[in-house]
C-alpha cells in the first residue's frame, strides 16, 4: 500500500510527521530520515490494529494540487 504522508518541522526542531489517511498516525523524528522510519512503523502498527479487530481501513481519496502563489 502506498499513503501520503505531511513532514513539517515544529518549534523544537523535530520533524512532525503524519499520515492523513490514517486518523491519529503521527510521529516525529530528530532527523528527516527518522521521522520517516518512525511513522512507517507507526503505519505499520496501525494497519495491523485495524486487522486484528476486524476494522476495515479508512476510505481516502488524496489529490496533488497545485497552486500559483
Amino acid at each position: 500500500m502506498k499513503f501520503t504522508i505531511t513532514l513539517e518541522q515544529d518549534e523544537d526542531g523535530f520533524i512532525a510527521v503524519s499520515c492523513p489517511a490514517l486518523p491519529g498516525c503521527h510521529s516525529q523524528g530528530k532527523t528527516r530520515q527518522e521521522a520517516i522510519a518512525n511513522i512507517e512503523e507507526a503505519m505499520r502498527g496501525y494497519i495491523a490494529s485495524k486487522r486484528k479487530h476486524g476494522e476495515s481501513l479508512p476510505i481516502t481519496d488524496v489529490e496533488e494540487v497545485e497552486v500559483a502563489v
